[in-house]
């Protein structure tokens, strides 16, 4: 995946992205968000796994504290409370695939694993206990390998339930992603959060 695909957003590159939308960074975010540990990755088509060239995959590292003895519970209450009802405890699969009926955040509750995004030969990162990613419709992941202890919280918009894609989408399946609503709040920072100004203007109405 080129380097260019992979955009670590400082201050100054967002207040650039929130210009560009008629923002301004006073008025974009709680006090609290912190936009330079969000990474934006822009994904487009790879082979069979579509991608999602309007919305990009946003990174959040190191975002939620896991001290204490349920460390998952703290990423529910927290994408629950953000309008992302959280639906299972798991890992990442360890084939290419992406879903054509849901947006997902993941939120990384215990161990590492290295994944890909975007399909075979996409963009590898680590992921580690902590970690935050939200991946839009028809992005493409794959887990390579990942420590025994490693556990996932996965949340989704209301009414948005996953499923499976292991080959190229049918055009009733795109269409699907491209009318895809997505939720009015960032999973993490609600509705003054990046994700909600990232993705303003490129997707369908909001549920």
């Amino acid at each position: 995946m080129p380097e260019e695909s992979r955009l670590l957003v400082d201050r100054r590159q967002f207040t650039t992205l929130l210009a560009a939308a008629g923002l301004s960074a006073s008025k974009a975010l709680p006090a609290n968000s912190r936009l330079e540990d969000a990474e934006v990755i822009q994904l487009s088509r790879n082979a069979w796994v579509p991608n999602n060239d309007r919305l990009p995959v946003i990174l959040y590292r190191s975002a939620l504290d896991l001290s204490g003895s349920d460390p998952a519970a703290r990423f529910e209450q927290r994408f629950l409370r953000n309008g992302w009802p959280p639906q299972w405890r798991n890992g990442i699969y360890d084939f290419h695939h992406y879903h054509s009926t849901a947006h997902e955040v993941l939120g990384i509750a215990a161990g590492s694993a290295h994944v890909i995004l975007g399909g075979p030969g996409g963009h590898e990162l680590t992921l580690n206990g902590g970690d935050v990613v939200v991946l839009p419709a028809g992005t493409g992941h794959c887990r390579v390998q990942a420590s025994a202890d490693f556990l996932v919280v996965g949340a989704y918009p209301p009414l948005q339930s996953w499923d499976i894609c292991r080959s190229a989408p049918s055009q009733a399946e795109r269409d699907r992603m491209r009318d895809l609503p997505f939720p009015s709040s960032d999973p993490l920072h609600g509705s003054g959060g990046p994700l909600t100004r990232l993705w303003q203007g490129r997707a369908q109405p909001k549920v």
